[in-house]
């Protein structure tokens, strides 16, 4: 176990940065947001849950696939972007940490490999920051995530009263450590902090089952009758994936680009000939939720919901997915 103290840590970030793009919780606008570290920067470290998640550094709002040209009848590709910058992520929570590997689930395995994605992935080196105080929004816990250590990083973090303990949990974590060797020192006997205790206590333990049977039932008339459809809790979410294909074309040249969509929206479904199989509110936000605790869990045997609390907290009209779950498992059949 290391030890950085705390006025120690831009010298840090800036030992990364030599070798790669650092990217660290930063204060914008009043909000702690991750952007990249230029050396100096109000670090937001201390501060809680960043209000959107790192899920935009692997899969982007909006990120050209290719571009082509027409000559006569052939068309061919000019450009395939590829990503070969390294990049270091700072300051993810395990709820976060969790959320990339359920990304990876959807975009790495079932036969299909997102190139884009994947090499964001294996680019970037993440440092994840330990929870000792929870935010009122937060349910980690209910999905078996441990506030204290995250999964799948590569360096492991503690806040303490002077500074940081740093743990190296995999071989590029630990070389990561090494190139800031000169400002970290050995921790000593200094003990862990505690984690945090989430300010919502929620069981999830038989609710996919549940709503395997309530497909029909009215429960889903009443919940969407105060959802606004404005997807704010989809683009705050660190699991949502929803993403449309979009081409421009200019004279004989053109790209093809993706771009974040929302199941929350009528357009999402909507088909060409004009028919929409979820023409509601009622459908789409039954999706939502079914998505989140249902269909995830039967492909990847995995909630598709890390408990992060973002969209408790934004949602103008408290459409909450605790709450949600605990009515399911009281429903009637």
């Amino acid at each position: 176990m290391l030890k950085i103290a705390k006025d120690k840590l831009p010298e840090l970030l800036q030992a990364w940065a030599g070798g790669a793009k650092v990217f660290v919780p930063q204060d914008k606008g009043g909000v702690s947001v991750f952007l990249p570290w230029e050396g100096q920067g109000n670090l937001t470290l201390g501060e809680g849950n960043t209000l959107e998640p790192p899920k935009d550094l692997f899969f982007p709002r909006t990120e050209t696939m290719y571009r082509y040209q027409v000559q006569g009848k052939e068309a061919s590709l000019t450009e395939v972007p590829y990503l070969e910058e390294k990049r270091v992520l700072v300051g993810v929570r395990s709820c976060d940490a969790r959320s990339l590997l359920l990304m990876d689930d959807v975009f790495l395995t079932r036969g299909y490999v997102d190139e884009f994605y994947r090499q964001r992935r294996e680019n970037t080196r993440v440092v994840a920051l330990a929870c000792t105080a929870a935010s009122p929004t937060c349910f980690c816990t209910a999905f078996g995530i441990d506030p204290g250590r995250a999964e799948g990083v590569d360096v492991q973090m503690w806040p303490v009263a002077d500074g940081y303990l740093l743990e190296g949990v995999t071989e590029a974590g630990r070389e990561l450590l090494g190139q800031g060797s000169s400002l970290l020192a050995e921790a000593g006997a200094e003990n862990i902090p505690a984690a945090a205790k989430p300010g919502l206590a929620v069981e999830t333990s038989g609710v996919t089952e549940k709503l395997q049977r309530m497909f029909e039932h009215p429960y889903w008339t009443a919940v969407s009758r105060k959802c606004l459809g404005c997807g704010a809790c989809t683009y705050l979410c660190p699991t949502c994936h929803c993403f449309d294909i979009q081409g421009e074309n200019r004279g004989n040249s053109g790209y093809k680009f993706r771009c974040w969509d929302s199941c929350m929206f009528s357009e999402y479904t909507r088909m060409a000939g004009g028919h929409n199989p979820r023409p509601s509110k009622k459908e789409r936000l039954r999706n939502r939720f079914l998505h989140k605790l249902q269909y995830f869990p039967e492909r990847y045997g995995k909630f598709a919901c890390v408990g992060c609390g973002r969209c408790l907290d934004r949602c103008p009209v408290n459409v909450d997915i605790t709450r949600v779950i605990r009515e399911v498992k009281e429903v009637t059949l």
